[in-house]
C-alpha cells in the first residue's frame, strides 16, 4: 500500500520523490513512538483499546509530544480519561482514503491545551491537508454526522421502494456530489439564486422546510441490511472491492488535480 501510494501523492503535489523505505514498521507501539513529536493514533474504534494503548505509549513519549486520534466517533474528552498528560491529546480525524482525501477534523477535549489544537491545524495544513476546526464535542464529530444524515434518507427511500441502491448512489455522484466536490452545500445554494442566499431562502425556504418535515427514519434490521448488501452487489456488478478502490483513487486523483489547477 505504501509503495502504491507514493506516485499518487506525487501527482497530487503532496510529496516529492516519495520513498517507501522512509516508512519504518515496528512490532510494538512503544518502539514506534520512541522520540516522536506526533502520534497519529489509528487503533480500532473501541475506547478500551485506545486507553490501553495510551498507557503503553505515554510511558515512552516526551511530555510535550502530541497524540492525535483518528477516531471517527469517540469524543476526545473520553479519550483523555486516564492520560498522564491529557492536555496533549486531541482528535485529528481523516477520511478514507486518508492519504488522498484532504479534509481532517481537529477537535480538542475538555483538557486539551488550545495550543495543541492550533499546532495540529498548522501541522495538517503544512502536510497539504485541509483541516477544519470543530468548536464543540459531539459524538461522530461533524462530517460523519452529515454523511449519516444523508445515508439514512437513502436507506429510507430504498426501503420505501422509491429508488434502488445503485440509482441513489448515481444520483448523488452525478448530481450534488459533483458540486460538493467544488464547494459545500451552503455556498452552492448561495449561487443558486441571483439574490444569493437571501434570495434562495425567499424562493426555496418554505419548500425546504416542507421536505425536512417529510424526511424518513431508517433502522438497520436484518431485512434492510440484506437489501443494502444485495443492492450494492448489483451496483458493483462483479467488480471486487480492491478493484473498486483502485478505480475510486484514480478518479479522486483526477478531481484533486483539476481542483489544484483551478485554485492555483
Amino acid at each position: 500500500m505504501v509503495a502504491g501510494a507514493g506516485p499518487s501523492l506525487e501527482r497530487c503535489g503532496l510529496v516529492a520523490g516519495a520513498d517507501p523505505d522512509a516508512v519504518s514498521f515496528h512490532t510494538t507501539p512503544a518502539a514506534a513512538c520512541q522520540g516522536v513529536e506526533l502520534v497519529q493514533e489509528n487503533a480500532p474504534e473501541r475506547i478500551d483499546v485506545k486507553l490501553a494503548l495510551y498507557d503503553e505509549i505515554e510511558a515512552v513519549l516526551a511530555p510535550d509530544a502530541v497524540i492525535s486520534s483518528s477516531t471517527s466517533s469517540i469524543m476526545p474528552s473520553d479519550l483523555q480519561a486516564n492520560c498522564k498528560h491529557p492536555g496533549r491529546l486531541a482528535v485529528g480525524h481523516p477520511f478514507n482514503p486518508p492519504h488522498l482525501i484532504p479534509c481532517v477534523e481537529v477537535i480538542g477535549g475538555k483538557q486539551t491545551d488550545p495550543a495543541v489544537v492550533d499546532w495540529l491545524m498548522a501541522f495538517y495544513s503544512a502536510a497539504g491537508k485541509q483541516p477544519i476546526r470543530i468548536n464543540k464535542e459531539v459524538p461522530g464529530h461533524l462530517i460523519n454526522r452529515l454523511q449519516m444524515a444523508l445515508w439514512r434518507e437513502v436507506i429510507y427511500l430504498v426501503n420505501q421502494g422509491v429508488t434502488s441502491v445503485g440509482d441513489a448512489d448515481k444520483g448523488i455522484a452525478y448530481g450534488p456530489g459533483l458540486r460538493w466536490a467544488l464547494m459545500g452545500p451552503t455556498l452552492t445554494f448561495h449561487m443558486a439564486n441571483a439574490g444569493g442566499m437571501s434570495g434562495f431562502l425567499d424562493h426555496f425556504g418554505e419548500m425546504n422546510e416542507s421536505m425536512w418535515n417529510q424526511l424518513g427514519d431508517a433502522t438497520l434490521d436484518a431485512e434492510t441490511r440484506q437489501r443494502l448488501i444485495d443492492g450494492v452487489e448489483d451496483e458493483a456488478d462483479g467488480v471486487s472491492v480492491a478493484d473498486l478502490r483502485v478505480k475510486r483513487d484514480a478518479m479522486l486523483i483526477a478531481v484533486l488535480e483539476a481542483l489544484a489547477k483551478e485554485r492555483g
